[in-house]
């Protein structure tokens, strides 16, 4: 398969502090569903700042090969709270991919439709953002970016505050979405035992990659959660 991303010994300090990352080497595939972990302050989210072009490298090599990336940030509460309906929301995100004024165009509405209904929220479309529950939300804002039509789709501690069960709907979710539309996933979280048996690879990140491969090959010191939290 081609590949979505490369990073050839890249290093990042903010400022002039001690490096977060150091010599990190790593190429993904398109179509790859990929989770990202490591302790806090490990640096997987200055990773994937770096890979969607948020930071730029200290020094080394970043090559992306994929022109419409997806972002999702840790949950803004201020988004959640705002008077938003499902649709709106995922309106926006269409809004950012076609034009920045005017109303949404048919082709709009219909990528916005289609979108709600790939994460299956269109019985929900037109309530409240509040009024959904944790997982609903997280959905919902997967859609935001799915009608953008991304060809890389970055998630950032997606699951945070959501209970096991509606975690590994959503890995589920991003799995499926990733067949169905070729997309390359990338899935950040201090933990991954939600995401374990739906990817294809981990990579764990402190401060360098320290292991880049299936589940099945993971350590077993790994596979306790209270290790990756050190």
């Amino acid at each position: 398969m081609p590949l979505a991303l490369r990073l050839e010994h890249v290093s990042f300090a903010y400022g002039h502090g001690a490096p977060v990352l150091r010599d990190v080497d790593l190429a993904v595939e398109r179509g790859e569903f990929v989770a990202i972990a490591g302790p806090n302050g490990g640096g997987k989210t200055t990773l994937l700042r770096l890979i969607l072009g948020l930071e730029q490298p200290t020094s080394g090599r970043i090559e992306i090969a994929v022109e419409r990336r997806g972002y999702l940030p840790q949950r803004a509460q201020t988004a959640i709270d705002a008077p938003l309906t499902v649709r709106e929301l995922v309106g926006a995100g269409r809004v950012a991919r076609s034009r920045l004024f005017g109303p949404l165009r048919a082709s709009d509405r219909t990528a916005v439709r289609e979108a709600i209904e790939r994460v299956g929220l269109q019985a929900r479309a037109d309530r409240r953002l509040s009024t959904l529950s944790g997982g609903q939300q997280q959905r919902a804002f997967i859609a935001k970016a799915l009608a953008g039509d991304p060809e890389l789709l970055a998630l950032d501690e997606p699951t945070t505050g959501v209970d096991v069960e509606a975690q590994e709907a959503i890995a589920a979710l991003l799995r499926q979405l990733g067949q169905e539309l070729g997309m390359t996933v990338l899935y950040v979280s201090h933990e991954f035992g939600s995401v374990e048996h739906f990817v294809e690879r981990i990579v764990l990140v402190r401060e360098g990659i320290v292991f880049d491969g299936p589940p099945s090959a993971l350590p077993g010191v790994w596979h306790d959660p209270s290790h990756v939290h050190a």
